[in-house]
């Protein structure tokens, strides 16, 4: 066997049939992860609050006190639960995968879901857009195909706030589920000449390669926020505070109850803005400007100035959907809508279950876990085919989501679905968008 190379850790790793390759301290022989392995180095014992990481037994204490895993002082924005949605009547549900269900039973779940959809007018739109300001960096050859269909999916959402109105200063975008930031960057690259504009990302982890540190530009803000959605209060956001200025919520692919969540943060949060008015409309001041080209949007000097909307009002969102199986009866704001149709938490699971079908019919068990199917299983082979399940899946999805029209209608916005990108992009594609509708008309029930 070769002795270990100089200054790493002479540490054996069996499996890997080679020697540990961490730098050791000096005078050291063995790495911190090893150290017990040294006869002097004193045991190492897994950390209390975190067990993916041990600890030096005799440093314990002092640990303790700097571990990333410590239990830290809550920042005021944090509220336990508050668009967690009422726990009253939520009693966690006994989890029954499909596998488990008779035919008789999977039977009776799709003649319920067929009476449940029958009338319901939430068709999907088809509406791909694109905007100017993402077209060089779709030209980019170093950009491979995963990173091409994500512009793709930026670029339509982009084009989807313009035409809604919705992309301009004197606002606050909030984007829920931010991740690296790149659909701010976007937005405010789209938005470099306004003035007044603000950026608040949300993301629960923390998050490397970020993009949002990046920009320093004077009048934008740019603030990212380390805290679920569930526990967030805008009300009591520092930047939003200050400034109150209205507010535009976006998400690029919000996974499953996080769509119901952010929902429920940026319409029910208690504060300022209990009035929402619609998004001003943006007039030609010359015939003779330059028309952009077809569902292509961009800055136009020959459109009016925003007169810029009531302050601290909620002017809109837009949100990519994303994995309704992992929805969950608590979050889901459409409970109401599901009751109305003698359906509750028990077919809520269910459908969330089978929605999966719409996007994993055909895929393999190696796919990515975030949209692999819930069951592949032989009862339901036998059952329904191939094209079946995806058309019950949609279905699904389809149910599901006018649950959360439904919510945004009793909230006073206008919401529709959108089929943003086309399914070779992304099979989730698609977009729920919101803007409030004039205070004289009267909430609309779908029918």
């Amino acid at each position: 066997m070769a002795a270990p190379c100089a200054g790493r850790c002479a540490f054996f790793v069996e499996k890997k049939k080679r020697f540990c390759k961490m730098i050791v301290g000096k005078g050291k022989k063995f790495c911190g992860e090893h150290a017990n392995m040294g006869e002097d180095n004193g045991r190492r014992i897994i950390c209390p609050l975190d067990p993916k990481h041990t600890v030096s037994e005799n440093k314990l204490d002092k640990h303790l006190k700097k571990c990333n895993s410590r239990d830290k002082d809550k920042p005021v924005y944090y509220v336990k639960d508050i668009n967690a949605g009422s726990a009253d009547g939520a009693q966690p549900q006994e989890q029954v995968s499909l596998c488990e269900r008779s035919r008789t039973e999977l039977q009776s779940l799709l003649d319920k879901l067929k009476k449940a959809i029958a009338g319901l007018q939430c068709d999907v739109e088809e509406s791909v857009l694109f905007h100017s300001v993402l077209q060089e960096e779709l030209g980019n050859p170093k950009n491979g195909d995963s990173a091409h269909k994500h512009l793709m999916q930026q670029s339509s959402i982009l084009g989807h706030l313009e035409e809604l109105g919705l992309l301009g200063g004197g606002r606050c975008f909030v984007e829920f589920g931010a991740g690296r930031g790149k659909m701010s960057h976007w937005i405010h690259e789209a938005l470099k000449t306004c003035e007044d504009l603000q950026l608040l990302l949300v993301e629960r982890c923390s998050t490397r390669f970020k993009v949002d540190g990046k920009h320093q530009d004077a009048g934008v803000q740019f603030e990212r926020l380390q805290v679920d959605i569930q526990h967030l209060d805008l009300s009591k956001v520092p930047l939003l505070t200050n400034k109150k200025l209205p507010l535009v919520g976006v998400g690029k692919h919000l996974c499953g109850a996080a769509t119901d969540l952010a929902l429920r943060c940026l319409l029910e949060t208690p504060g300022p803005r209990e009035e929402t008015e619609p998004p001003p409309k943006r007039i030609k001041t010359s015939d003779s400007a330059a028309a952009p080209g077809p569902h292509v949007y961009s800055p136009d000097p020959g459109l009016a100035p925003d007169p810029g909307p009531v302050s601290g009002s909620v002017l809109g969102l837009v949100v990519a959907l994303c994995c309704h199986h992992r929805c969950e009866w608590r979050h889901y704001v459409g409970q109401r809508f599901f009751q109305e149709r003698g359906l509750g938490a028990e077919e809520f699971s269910a459908f969330c279950r089978m929605s999966s079908w719409a996007t994993c019919g055909l895929r393999s068990t190696n796919q990515d876990e975030e949209h692999k199917a819930a069951e592949e299983m032989d009862t339901v082979r036998g059952f329904l085919s191939t094209c079946e399940r995806e058309q019950v899946g949609r279905q699904c999805k389809r149910l599901i989501d006018s649950g959360r029209l439904h919510y945004l209608r009793e909230k006073g916005f206008n919401g529709n679905l959108r089929q943003y990108v086309d399914a070779h992009i992304t099979l989730e594609n698609v977009l729920l968008t919101a803007t409030p509708r004039p205070h004289h008309s009267n909430p609309a029930p779908i029918m």
